[in-house]
């Protein structure tokens, strides 16, 4: 077993963009591009307990800001169990992070942030 606590550095940067994405999209309210950059931020950060903590914080804010009580729900439980869940290994890779999917249900890695992950590893 891995425990891996930080993101690599090579890592970030693609991290911190998709957040920094899904803040403007947010401001313009377009959500669902808001929505699709915490889901591909999230994908990122599985690995790594700070990270994926922090994007489950995000979609916990988003949920709140949208009034959307399903998310809200799905996300509190996501925030208490994600970092656990990452600091062991056993995050389900692909996992876009919503409560629209079960928490541990493996997904398809999009070949863009595969390719990125591939080429960022440490």
């Amino acid at each position: 077993m891995s425990i891996r606590t930080t993101m690599p550095a090579a890592l970030k940067p693609f991290y911190k963009e998709e957040l920094a994405r899904a803040k403007d999209a947010f401001s313009k309210k377009e959500y669902a591009l808001s929505w699709h950059h915490l889901e591909r931020a999230h994908i990122f950060s599985q690995p790594y307990p700070i990270a994926h903590t922090a994007v489950h914080w995000k979609m916990l804010l988003f949920g709140l800001r949208k009034k959307n009580g399903k998310e809200v729900i799905g996300q509190v439980s996501r925030l208490l169990l994600g970092g656990i869940i990452s600091f062991i290994g056993k995050a389900p890779t692909g996992n876009t992070g919503g409560a629209n999917v079960p928490p541990f249900k493996k997904m398809a890695i999009p070949a863009d942030l595969q390719s990125i992950i591939d080429k960022t590893k440490s």
